[in-house]
């Protein structure tokens, strides 16, 4: 299996294992990767996933050498419907991910961490558009998701460029939502999920879902929206519980689920 499923109580993680090729995706990779995170949204007792890649590189993107086989058999699916090239990029999964960079992340695996939610990268960790340098368009959202992360000076950038971008300057694009030493993404990425995981998820989710739902709404439109999901938590029951902590004083403790 090139791809990893392992549970750490609320917590899965996913691990991209191609050590041969950086961890780039062919198409049984990606249709790996795309099961896991069904899998991962379907499963009731987890409530954050962890996106990684083994041996210290994140993912190089898709898998170019599969692409130059006769016929191509392994190389990433192409196709307005279904599943992206590299797998979970067209799914708008109910619970958040968050992505452990180490190395590289770049062409594809770039846009497969901007698909994910937030990003905990080392300081040496390399995000980037190489593609660019062999004449591959992104196909898996990056076009999409890097300017609206980024904004669309930074987003271009990257996009007409190729360069890659690191540290302190990832973080500033917005590339990066939290900086760790050479090694330590995955440990820094593990925490932030058991941190968000402990939260009260059903309003966590909801205003989540919101938050990307507006993009293709009108003002008002995104206004009801959030309204509607607000309600729809609220049946829940679960501010109940919430306001029973905070009556007991448990906020003052600095309690990560209050």
């Amino acid at each position: 299996m090139a791809v990893h499923y392992e549970i750490d109580d609320a917590v899965a993680v996913v691990t991209i294992d191609r050590p041969e090729v950086a961890n780039a995706v062919d198409r049984p990779t990606a249709e790996e990767l795309a099961d896991a995170f069904r899998r991962f949204d379907a499963e009731e007792s987890l409530s954050v996933a962890v996106l990684t890649g083994a041996n210290g590189t994140f993912c190089a993107g898709a898998d170019l050498k599969a692409m130059q086989e006769p016929e191509a058999p392994r190389a990433s699916r192409v196709s307005p419907d279904g599943d992206g090239p590299v797998g979970p990029t067209r799914m708008l999964l109910t619970k958040p991910v968050i992505a452990a960079v180490e190395g590289h992340a770049v062409a594809g695996g770039l846009e497969l961490a901007a698909w994910c939610d937030l990003r905990v990268a080392a300081e040496d960790a390399v995000f980037g558009v190489y593609c660019r340098r062999w004449g591959i368009p992104l196909m898996d959202g990056g076009t999409i998701r890097l300017a609206r992360l980024l904004g669309h000076s930074h987003a271009l950038d990257l996009i007409l460029t190729g360069r890659g971008v690191h540290g302190e300057e990832a973080q500033r694009m917005g590339l990066a939502n939290r900086l760790v030493g050479p090694g330590q993404s995955l440990a820094g990425a593990m925490e932030l999920a058991h941190e968000v995981a402990s939260k009260p998820q059903a309003a966590m989710r909801s205003d989540r879902l919101s938050s990307y739902e507006q993009w293709s709404l009108p003002l008002d439109a995104a206004l009801k929206r959030e309204y509607e999901h607000g309600m729809a938590t609220l049946q829940t029951g679960e501010l109940f519980s919430g306001l029973d902590r905070y009556s007991s004083g448990e906020w003052r403790s600095g309690s990560r689920a209050g």
